[in-house]
């Protein structure tokens, strides 16, 4: 390695372990809201959710910086790798091309996630409240409703693939046993978490985000004329 990659390296995984898990598990937990309590089920976690104190704060320390970081050198990695799965085809070498293509999947997912979603309301385009129907919206478009499911199974594989490797690079899961039921416990997770997310989408689908969507465009325009 040279100069200090070594420590580079260990910076970007500690820093999208640690953001990554926060988001993914916030996303998953807010999210599924949506299937277990419908429209007024996922408004009430997003309340949550905006309702703790110093939120921003926590965001842009614990989330955003660092997942920037990881997300940019990330990049620089994937561009540096030397993918050679064609020439090894063991599991590994085909989790290390993944875990590079999701991770460039990932950065540019969150990253249009975010703008339709916490960015417009930061603009004022929306509030916290229609963001049910934002979703709603998006996630009708067929076309849209394939990227989104794209990025959710990359996102995820990118988390539960990168949280193996990191036991591995920190010397937590030493020796091939270690290693063996460490993978399957993240593929676990990995099955787990999708289909949570997946199964959030589909509710986002539902009749119960539209018409909640058209009750609060309704209620802005009786706001309006008042």
């Amino acid at each position: 390695m040279k100069g200090n990659s070594y420590y580079s390296r260990k910076i970007h995984s500690l820093l999208g372990v640690i953001p990554l898990s926060m988001f993914i598990i916030s996303h998953m937990l807010t999210n599924f809201s949506a299937v277990e309590g419908g429209a007024q089920g996922f408004k009430a976690a997003v309340s949550f959710i905006n309702g703790l104190p110093i939120l921003i704060v926590l965001e842009i320390v614990g989330i955003w910086l660092p997942l920037l970081f990881h997300g940019v050198y990330g990049l620089y990695i994937a561009y540096q790798s030397d993918i050679n799965t064609g020439q090894f085809k063991y599991g590994r070498n085909w989790a290390f091309a993944l875990q590079r293509i999701s991770g460039v999947i990932t950065f540019i997912f969150v990253a249009w996630h975010v703008y339709q979603t916490r960015i417009q309301v930061f603009l004022g385009n929306i509030e916290y409240g229609d963001l049910g129907a934002t979703m709603n919206a998006i996630v009708s478009n067929n076309f849209f409703f394939l990227l989104y499911m794209i990025g959710v199974v990359a996102s995820v594989f990118h988390f539960a693939n990168g949280m193996w490797a990191f036991l591995v690079s920190w010397g937590i899961t030493v020796g091939p046993r270690a290693q063996r039921i460490s993978s399957y416990f993240w593929m676990v997770v990995f099955v787990i978490v999708t289909g949570m997310f997946l199964a959030s989408l589909m509710a986002f689908r539902g009749d119960e985000f539209k018409e909640a969507g058209a009750a609060a465009e309704t209620l802005r325009t009786l706001a309006n004329i008042g």
